[in-house]
């Protein structure tokens, strides 16, 4: 059993509840498997994948985004080992990503990142001369982006909480976050409202029908049930998005890779199998060198207002 499928047995049973599709509201669904007290289903009405049971949303954020998230002892089951010690590999990525922006927005403007962290995306944005705005949920991290790019450009609660203006963004992120979230559709509602008419909206999540995720099946790295809510494909993310008034401009995997340390390879490869774990186990004392890895499993989709 994973440390995800074990948090099942920490928490009072009135914290969990079962879930219908929060895409489309559909109740029929298809098992692909169950590990511990989670089911991993797919909606036959609509085709998104998400995990039922799950926490209520106060539970959620207490005891899956605390302290034990971002500094963890079982990555490859929850959060990270040390987000805070990466924050270089972090700023690589995004300088990387920039090429994205850049193909899409003429000129800097207002950008919003939802569900910032520790600021590393806003902290290249700004570099570039973009007003920054982020909003984190997860009291552990936020003081980090506070700390990186001023308490006053920094807000915590949920997107709704924040009450931002209308159409007061012009491109609008939200880097891995997505497939977090209980209700993945208000909150591209909520962005639909606050991006400026011509803006954009740039979202990162991963693809559960890429080569990577079949070829895994259930070691695919992605699926970590307390945390990952929803797994979206080309097509279901392209429904979420139309839903909420956006049309798709591009979804491509290219610059959806991440630098990563070598004791991260390692890591995630004991989730593949414990002997590939064992063999690539020396890369755990190069700490410092890190490689670009991009299995293609994930998307980057850039959409507009409709």
């Amino acid at each position: 059993m994973t440390a995800a499928a074990g948090l099942g047995s920490t928490l009072p049973e009135e914290a969990w509840k079962d879930v219908d599709c929060g895409l489309c509201g559909g109740t029929a669904r298809d098992l692909r498997f169950r590990d511990g007290r989670f089911s991993i289903v797919t909606c036959r009405a609509c085709g998104v994948t998400y995990v039922t049971p799950r926490l209520s949303d106060a539970s959620l954020l207490e005891s899956v985004y605390d302290e034990g998230y971002w500094r963890s002892t079982a990555a490859k089951d929850r959060g990270y080992t040390d987000y805070r010690a990466d924050e270089g590999l972090y700023l690589r990525t995004f300088r990387r990503r920039l090429a994205i922006v850049r193909r899409h927005v003429a000129r800097p403007g207002r950008v919003l990142d939802v569900g910032c962290a520790a600021g590393y995306f806003l902290r290249v944005m700004q570099g570039e001369g973009w007003g920054v705005t982020g909003i984190e949920p997860s009291d552990a991290i936020r003081p980090r982006a506070q700390e990186l790019l001023g308490a006053e450009r920094v807000r915590g609660g949920s997107l709704e909480d924040a009450r931002l203006p209308a159409g007061s963004f012009d491109l609008v992120t939200l880097w891995d976050v997505l497939e977090h979230v209980p209700d993945p559709l208000r909150v591209l509602r909520e962005v639909r409202r606050v991006v400026a008419p011509g803006g954009r909206l740039v979202l990162e999540t991963q693809n559960v029908k890429s080569a990577a995720a079949r070829i895994l099946g259930r070691r695919w790295q992605h699926y970590k049930h307390a945390e990952h809510l929803y797994h979206f494909d080309r097509r279901t993310i392209a429904a979420a998005l139309e839903r909420a008034g956006f049309v798709v401009l591009e979804n491509r995997p290219w610059r959806a890779g991440k630098y990563v340390s070598l004791p991260f390879v390692a890591e995630r490869a004991a989730r593949v199998h414990p002997v590939l774990g064992r063999l690539l186990a020396p890369l755990r004392r190069l700490p410092e060198a890190a490689l670009y890895v991009n299995l293609l499993d994930e998307m980057i989709v850039v959409a507009r207002p409709r």
